[in-house]
């Protein structure tokens, strides 16, 4: 991932942290959002990834 990706990522991560409301059930899909774009900086494989996960082959 290339630095303007990183900044890209965390941009968003921003906005969505932004959206949040405190409310478990209403934040629900922006926190998954976030779960996963915090894993693609981590580089770790969503679950819903189609594509196996090289570091481990899970």
């Amino acid at each position: 991932m290339t630095d303007q990706e990183k900044t890209t990522v965390e941009g968003e991560i921003a906005t969505l942290e932004g959206k949040l409301t405190g409310d478990m059930f209403q934040d629900m899909e922006i926190r998954d959002k976030i779960h996963n774009l915090k894993m693609t900086l981590e580089g770790v494989r969503p679950s819903n990834s189609e594509f196996e996960c090289v570091g481990c082959g899970s």
